[in-house]
Formats: C-alpha cells, sequence, structure tokens
C-alpha cells in the first residue's frame, strides 16, 4: 500500500481535491475540446507564432485560434490572468481578462492550478511587454490535475525518478522532450533511407523458441497455450535471413531486443535494434549504407539540437566526432598489433602471454580468435574516437558471417566504431549450410567455457539455409548506441523513455547500474 501523504503534501493534494469538488466531475473533465469549445483540434503554439513573428507590441490582431496545453505558470493580476500554457511545441502565453468574460467564466479560472490542462479561444495579439498571447474570450477546463507538478526552478532532479516518472520529466524539462524527439526523427529518417533504397519492413517474432542471432542470456517465459517455453529474441536476424530465403531480396525490421544481462552507461537489457540484410551484396555494401544512415539520421537530429541541419561535427563524450568524412577502415589484427607493439597473427605461438603482459584475462580454454577479439575490445574499442569500421574479425568468434575472401581463418565481418561505442555490427552472410553447421558445433563446444555467450544450435535455421539463401550483406545497427553519439546523451538509460526499474521502496541484490555481461 502506498504511504500516506502528510504535511505540506497532504494540504496541497486535500486543495486540489476540494478544488474539485466546486467544479464538479462534468466541468474539470471535459469529454472532447470540441465538446466544450467547438474546436475539433487546437493551434499548436508553434503555429501561432509562426503566423505572427513580428507583431510589435501592445497589439491586437483578428486572428482567432482556440489553444490548448497545460499550465505550467500563472500570475493573477487581480482583474487580469496571465497564464502560460505548454503543448508539445513549446509555450504560449494567455491573458485572462475580467472584461472580456462573463463574471462567472472569469471567476471560475481561479480553480486553474499549475498542472492543470486548459482549453482557450480568443484573438492573437501582444501584451505592452511584446509577449506574444492569446486574449481569452472562453475558457475551458479540460483535465484538472489532483497531484502537483514538481517544484517550479528545481524540477525533477533526482535521476531515478526522472526515468521512473519520466510523464513529470517531460512536462518540466525540454532535454527529455528532445531526446524523445531525437528517436522519432531517427526511425522516420532509417525508415525513408531504406525504403529509397528498395528495402522492405518485416515484423519476426519476439517470442521464440531458441533465442538466436546473437550471443547473449535471454529472458525465459512459458507459453501456456502451446505448453512450451519460450524466450524473447535477443536479435532480429535469423527470421530476416529466412525471409531472404523467401525471395524478399531487401529486408529490414526494426525492433525490440532482450537480452537478460548487466546495465551499465552503454548497455540496457531492452534495447532498439535495426538489422537490413540485402541479397547480393556483402560487407561493403552494408559499409556504404552504414555511412549514409549515421549521416542522414545526424542530419535529422541536429535541428531537434539547435544545430545547423548539415554540420556533420558533433560533440560527443568530450570529443567532437567528424561524421563527414569517409570513415576510417582498419582491420581487428592491426589494430591489436599497434596496441601491443608487436605484429599479431591468429598463428601467434604467444598470444596468451601477450595477454597476460597487458592485463587481459584469457581463459585456458580460449582459441586464439578469441583471445584476439578480447585484446580489441579491452585496448582497442575504447580508443577509437572517429568513426571507424574495424573489419575481419576471427572466424572464431563470429559464426554467422562468412569466411573472408583471402583468409580463412578471418570473416567479412566489420564493426562501426565511433567515441568508443560500437554503432553496427554488419558481415557478409554466411549462406552455405555446412559451414554454418560446423559453426553451430563449434559453439556447442565451446559452451562449457562461454556459457550464454554461445550461440544456440538452430535445426530449424539450417534447414532454411538448405534450400539457399542468395550470398547477401547484412548489418544491425543499436537505434540507442547511435543516439547516444548523435545527442551526447549521458547513459542509455535517459533515452529510452521509461527503463525497467524495480519498485520504489523495493530493495534488490545489486545496484540498478551494473557491469555489462559482455
Amino acid at each position: 500500500m502506498p504511504e500516506e501523504p502528510t504535511g505540506r503534501e497532504a494540504e496541497v493534494l486535500a486543495a486540489r481535491r476540494e478544488s474539485l469538488g466546486r467544479l464538479g466531475n462534468r466541468r474539470a473533465f471535459a469529454i472532447t475540446l470540441a465538446d466544450v469549445l467547438g474546436v475539433s483540434d487546437p493551434t499548436p503554439s508553434a503555429a501561432v507564432r509562426a503566423a505572427h513573428p513580428d507583431l510589435a507590441a501592445d497589439t491586437q490582431t483578428d486572428d482567432v485560434v482556440t489553444v490548448a496545453g497545460r499550465v505550467v505558470l500563472k500570475r493573477d493580476m487581480g482583474k487580469l490572468v496571465f497564464a502560460t500554457v505548454r503543448d508539445r511545441d513549446g509555450d504560449l502565453q494567455i491573458v485572462v481578462n475580467a472584461a472580456n468574460l462573463p463574471p462567472e467564466d472569469f471567476a471560475l479560472f481561479r480553480e486553474v492550478d499549475l498542472g492543470d490542462i486548459v482549453g482557450a479561444t480568443g484573438t492573437v495579439g501582444t501584451t505592452r511587454k511584446g509577449e506574444l498571447s492569446v486574449f481569452v474570450t472562453r475558457w475551458a477546463m479540460l483535465t484538472k490535475a489532483l497531484r502537483p507538478l514538481p517544484e517550479k526552478w528545481a524540477g525533477l532532479q533526482d535521476p531515478d525518478l526522472q526515468q521512473r516518472r519520466r510523464y513529470l520529466h517531460l512536462i518540466t524539462a525540454e532535454e527529455p522532450r528532445k531526446l524523445f524527439l531525437a528517436r522519432a526523427a531517427v526511425l522516420k529518417t532509417i525508415r525513408r533511407v531504406l525504403d529509397d533504397r528498395g528495402f522492405v519492413e518485416f515484423e519476426g517474432p519476439m517470442l521464440q523458441a531458441i533465442a538466436g542471432g546473437a550471443n547473449a542470456r535471454p529472458f525465459t517465459t512459458h507459453h501456456f497455450a502451446l505448453d512450451m517455453p519460450m524466450k524473447l529474441r535477443i536479435s532480429l536476424e535469423l527470421y530476416l535471413k529466412r525471409m531472404l530465403v523467401g525471395g524478399v531480396d531487401r529486408v529490414f525490421e526494426l525492433g525490440r531486443n532482450f537480452r537478460n544481462e548487466g546495465i551499465d552507461r552503454d548497455h540496457n537489457p531492452e534495447f532498439t535494434m535495426l538489422e537490413a540484410y540485402q541479397a547480393y551484396g556483402d560487407y561493403h555494401t552494408m559499409m556504404d549504407l552504414s555511412e549514409t544512415l549515421v549521416r542522414e539520421c545526424c542530419r535529422a537530429v541536429n535541428p531537434i539540437l539547435g544545430r545547423a541541419a548539415d554540420d556533420l561535427v558533433i560533440p560527443a563524450r568530450g570529443q567532437m566526432i567528424d561524421l563527414a568524412e569517409p570513415f576510417e577502415r582498419i582491420t581487428v589484427l592491426w589494430s591489436v598489433s599497434a596496441a601491443v607493439g608487436e605484429d599479431i597473427r591468429l598463428d601467434h605461438p604467444d598470444l596468451r602471454g601477450i595477454a597476460a603482459r597487458h592485463d587481459v584475462p584469457a581463459d585456458a580454454a580460449w582459441g586464439p580468435g578469441k583471445i584476439v577479439q578480447e585484446l580489441f575490445e579491452k585496448l582497442v574499442e575504447g580508443t577509437i574516437v572517429q568513426p571507424t569500421f574495424v573489419c575481419d574479425f576471427p572466424r572464431e568468434v563470429s559464426p554467422l558471417a562468412r569466411p573472408h575472401r583471402d583468409d580463412p581463418g578471418l570473416t567479412e565481418h566489420f564493426d562501426l566504431v565511433a567515441a568508443g561505442l560500437e554503432l553496427v555490427t554488419a558481415f557478409s552472410e554466411l549462406t552455405d549450410p555446412d559451414e554454418q553447421r560446423a559453426k553451430f558445433d563449434l559453439q556447442q563446444q565451446m559452451k562449457d567455457v562461454l556459457g550464454d555467450e554461445t550461440h544456440p544450435y538452430d535445426e530449424e535455421f539450417l534447414r532454411a539455409l538448405e534450400h539457399g539463401m542468395p550470398p547477401a550483406g547484412g548489418l544491425g545497427m543499436g537505434i540507442d548506441r547511435l543516439l547516444l553519439l548523435l545527442t551526447d546523451a549521458q547513459s542509455l538509460r535517459d533515452l529510452i523513455m521509461f527503463p525497467a526499474q524495480r519498485p520504489e521502496g523495493v530493495a534488490g541484490s545489486g545496484p540498478a547500474e551494473t557491469a555489462p555481461a559482455d
């Protein structure tokens, strides 16, 4: 049971309830805007401002509008009340003058508290101080707020409460609204770019008998109708590849993935991914697509953050990131060699010793490919600032990628990294079902060592491959990670509007943020 409010909080809540009693439910909670003011949709505040950009102070127009939104500021001057109404676009002042309203309607405006949602019809003009305003001739309470907003100047400062009560954070601060709009702009842009290139959007199953396409611990549940255990998907990949087998040669999905792992600044168990597959392409094709997607998304986000649309040099994590230049291309082996100061090959006789000398733990059962990957992740990835395609990962750690055409010990697999963030993973896709079966077998042999970090054996996917999948390039792009770069947000949890949290007051076995499993 929730705790009973006490002190000042109890007084404020009681006053709101008393105001509701004076209004009555019929006047406190309108059915529609049309029902009370005869207008189906309000005029957005941005449209009012756009229509009257240069009105001189103390000017009245004949333009009649109806606006609606939440009252975030109110100044009562006796016979004149100024209120600021906030809608999706921003704030707009309304002026309630006793001379322009029936006495009962003006008196009723005294019941308006901060946080209430109101509608107002009136003429557009400016005050003597030049503030663009709507001079009210009719108004109506649309929704009476029974709880107050956070304190006006401090706002909602506690990061935990900002995430837990994101609706209040959105009401009181501009930053979360920008981040929300940035996400919407990125998703819209990705769909536009892919549509222009002939890709078709697909929705795969979220509940899966075998959660494949990545190496991660899944969330598990039970399907009662089928009486079988199920898992929330950890990747979009394997069903998109089934679509390639089925003849859809350019296909993508934007959707949620779920990995039952740790939480930190760059990881969250629930996250949004783009995966796109292009028949008859390869990982070079995906490099071109990745650059286009990142740049176009930057152009879409920039105006929301107050930057010029074509400004492709952006701040992120204390650095200036240049997205305009062609992205650099390096290899995993070259980058690790540069980091350790000696030539690194998969057949190097002392990879384990090199790892030990650089304080990189290496399990006794790991093969050379896994050791090289660990060296890259611990010594190189976090140091990459400018956008860089890191290419040609060892075959041992890329179970779904095609073997490299020039070196069978490697795969045609790249990661796009910028500001230390892995943004994209892409492959020339493996189409040989026998090779894929062998890789699944190898993953099962490593299960005792790697546990949940191994790819499950998926016989049904192998059956699909045996029917023939065209050669293809495929990519996976983390949308939350991309937004982390483009907005310079502090954490993924700032970008996910309602991240999972323990109930208030419930203690857990660990902190809210823990180290990621990978």
